[in-house]
């Protein structure tokens, strides 16, 4: 539904891989998702080159809590395209957490549960941790890399786009150019109505020269999103569930991302939490790139004492595992595993084999979900069964990323 509202085409690339086909300079240009990331990376480095005044090799890069094994890998391609050596990739929330463990303003005595509420433009993130002593301890993670504030103004836009074809009989769906205008003024339109109770959206010459002139409620905007904002709600829980946290134990519940201003998103949440006064001590804009930053510090040993005693023990987002011949996938890291997390597989031949594929999968079905990779292997000396030992070690390194060896020795117990 989203790419019928995009000013942009998806592709095909090779080896079927998106592309994203643009207009620029009266020609069509081909773009990777990586190609797109790394032009976003390298300004974000000119700025703060220019900040500096020195040049920027290093960065700790954040994604998104659920962002899944190969979009991590394309972040890291991303910051390499850039010319960026990535340190370390930091999930939003974690790196939120840090910004709220060390505000002057949070007083911590003992343990404490906080939940991070992180929703952001194009994606929603929840996870709950534990924090003392400077020890930030992710117990679980929810979340949904297509729900945000471009989810919110798609409804808009939809909405809009329904009036303008009911008062002038043209539908602009299908122009990129009007869409993108009416897009923007959406967003606007958004932001306006978390301060007030009504605005207007003025777009001159929309389309054909017709100016289009309305306005829309918050109350409206909230009714065309109630079920996003809700399913918001049903992530919490899941977080909560899988944490074993009783909500009543929360001692904080922190404000991450632009999206966390509308009125109607706070109210929900709020209630949820029978009333709890919500934490808006930290920048929602700023709080992740505050985190990044502190973690940049630890990896490059800089930083006050504080900042080098602070401990980070993160999660893996989804469930690890192997196909069986049955096609069911057998788990052998769970999500929300502590990271960096390792697991050995061992395997022996049959009489008379002399090739074998591993498959590893992430997901949560008891049939396999996502292929992450395969691995293929032929040229096993026929032998009776047994004769043959296969190890696949799988290891998810601190970014959230597998790295998987597999070893092939001769064992002494074939029969």
């Amino acid at each position: 539904m989203d790419m019928t509202l995009w000013p942009f085409k998806v592709i095909a690339g090779p080896g079927d891989k998106p592309k994203i086909a643009v207009q620029y300079m009266s020609e069509e240009k081909e773009f990777s998702a990586e190609d797109i990331s790394s032009i976003v990376l390298i300004k974000m480095r000119d700025i703060a080159e220019a900040f500096l005044g020195r040049t920027i090799r290093n960065a700790v890069v954040s994604v998104p809590a659920y962002f899944n094994d190969s979009q991590r890998q394309a972040t890291k391609e991303a910051g390499g395209l850039a010319g960026l050596n990535v340190m370390r990739i930091i999930n939003e929330p974690t790196a939120a957490a840090i910004a709220y463990g060390l505000d002057k303003k949070v007083i911590s005595v003992g343990e404490k549960n906080v939940l991070i509420f992180d929703l952001g433009g194009g994606t929603f993130d929840v996870s709950l941790i534990t924090l003392e002593d400077l020890i930030f301890k992710v117990k679980s993670t929810a979340g949904d890399t297509h729900l945000g504030g471009e989810d919110f103004d798609n409804r808009m836009v939809d909405h809009f786009v329904e009036e303008f074809k009911r008062k002038n009989k043209k539908d602009i769906s299908g122009n990129p150019r009007a869409l993108r205008r009416l897009r923007t003024a959406c967003e606007r339109a958004k932001r306006t109505l978390s301060s007030t109770a009504q605005t207007t959206v003025e777009i001159d010459s929309l389309c054909e020269g017709i100016n289009f002139y309305t306005t829309i409620t918050r109350a409206r905007f909230e009714e065309l999103n109630i079920d996003l904002f809700r399913k918001c709600l049903v992530l919490v829980e899941k977080c909560l569930r899988d944490a074993k946290v009783d909500k009543s134990t929360v001692h904080d519940v922190v404000l991450v991302g632009g999206s966390t201003r509308i009125p109607k998103v706070q109210q929900l949440l709020q209630d949820f939490f029978n009333g709890k006064e919500l934490c808006k001590n930290i920048n929602p804009d700023e709080a992740v790139a505050y985190g990044a930053t502190v973690q940049a510090a630890i990896l490059s040993g800089e930083g006050n004492e504080k900042v080098q005693d602070l401990l980070l023990l993160d999660v893996a987002p989804f469930s690890l595992g192997m196909q069986t011949d049955e096609g069911v996938m057998t788990v052998l890291i769970p999500r929300n595993a502590t990271i960096p997390a390792k697991k050995e597989q061992v395997f022996f031949t049959n009489k008379g084999q002399t090739n074998d594929i591993i498959k590893v999968y992430e997901g949560e079905g008891t049939r396999a979900d996502n292929l992450l990779v395969k691995c293929e292997f032929s040229g096993i000396p026929p032998a009776p069964k047994g004769e043959y030992k296969i190890t696949a070690c799988f290891d998810i390194d601190a970014n959230g990323i597998l790295i998987l060896n597999v070893s092939f020795e001769e064992t002494t117990t074939g029969e």
